[in-house]
Parts: structure tokens; C-alpha cells; sequence
């Protein structure tokens, strides 16, 4: 959402480019607005998966608040993993910048080094994030500050546990599955 609104012309994207552009962290308030103003839309009519938000006690409760005012069911996925696996797959990412295609050097790697197997004249992108201290420090952060959340929705009998250890594709249809249960 906060990518999209990097192009977007609303006052709601400029006041978070403003702080994202000053380094600053989009408060609590902010974030839910465009949390908001995004589900509103007629593609979240039937429902929405969020990835990455919340990450705190304090989000998950405004998440509650606004999918209760849209009508909308709750429901928390946690995708478990081994946290040496998690690392080597965020390391590994590469990403085509014509198509899109993620390939994973130690999992998935393309047909010729560096080099995206649909488009041989694009040279894969690899986040400069995705380096092993940021990925370490990404996961403290991640223990610190958004675990707690687990707690939170299990103590609201709110979260689903998906095996993340398989291939995308059948992570992928846990979480279907678990997003649409009592449909």
C-alpha cells in the first residue's frame, strides 16, 4: 500500500511521502487511514489479505475496529518457519524487473546465473535489504516487537498456523483455505 502511494496523487499520499521521505515512521493513525481508504476499495469488497500490518498490539487493535465497522471477519495467519530457513529465503531472493518473477539463488535459481529465465536480457534485482546483518536485524525487530502479536490473537482465538517450510504454491493454498473458512 505504501509503495503505491509513492505515485498516487491524494492528500493521504502526500503526507505519508512527506514522512517516509523524512525518514520518519508513518504513526499508528496515519497507517490505519491508508489502511482504510485501501479496503475501501471494490476489489476488497468480498475480503483482504494483509501482509506486514499490523505489527504491533496497538494496530491489531484498529485493524479489529475498521474490519468490524466493514463487516469484514478476522482471522491471523502465522506462516511458521525455522528462523535459519527464513533468513537463507529473504538472502537468496532475486527478482526480475521486466516480469516480476522471484527466483531464490539457493531454492529457485535461474536457468543462468543472475539472469531471468523469461526475459534474458534482464538482470535480476536483489534488494540491497536483503543482505545477511539487515535480514538479522529484520528478524530481531521482528521477535521484539511483532511476536507479542501472536499472544494477542491467540488470546483472541484469532490465529491459524500455516507450515511454511514447503513450496510457495501450497503455503499459498493453506492460506486460501484459512481465509476462507465459514465462507
Amino acid at each position: 500500500m505504501f509503495r503505491a502511494l509513492k505515485e498516487a496523487q491524494t492528500p493521504l499520499a502526500a503526507e505519508v511521502r512527506a514522512l517516509m521521505e523524512a525518514g520518519q515512521l508513518v504513526p499508528d493513525d496515519l497507517t490505519i487511514r491508508v489502511v482504510r481508504e485501501r479496503t475501501a476499495q471494490d476489489d476488497c469488497k468480498n475480503g483482504y489479505i494483509l501482509d506486514g500490518f499490523p505489527r504491533t498490539p496497538a494496530q491489531a487493535a484498529m485493524l479489529e475496529k475498521l474490519a468490524a465497522e466493514q463487516g469484514k471477519k478476522m482471522q491471523a495467519i502465522e506462516i511458521q518457519m525455522p528462523r535459519e530457513l527464513l533468513a537463507k529465503r529473504m538472502v537468496g531472493r532475486r527478482n526480475c524487473p521486466v516480469c516480476g518473477e522471484i527466483y531464490n539463488v539457493y531454492f529457485k535459481p535461474p536457468k543462468v546465473d543472475n539472469v531471468c529465465d523469461l526475459h534474458p536480457q534482464a538482470q535480476l534485482h536483489h534488494r540491497s535489504d536483503d543482505n545477511p546483518d539487515t535480514v538479522q536485524a529484520r528478524l530481531a525487530t521482528y521477535e521484539q516487537q511483532t511476536r507479542p502479536l501472536l499472544d494477542y490473537y491467540k488470546a483472541a482465538n484469532l490465529l491459524q498456523v500455516v507450515d511454511g517450510t514447503r513450496e510457495p504454491e501450497a503455503i499459498y493454498r493453506d492460506i486460501v483455505k484459512v481465509a476462507t473458512a465459514d465462507e
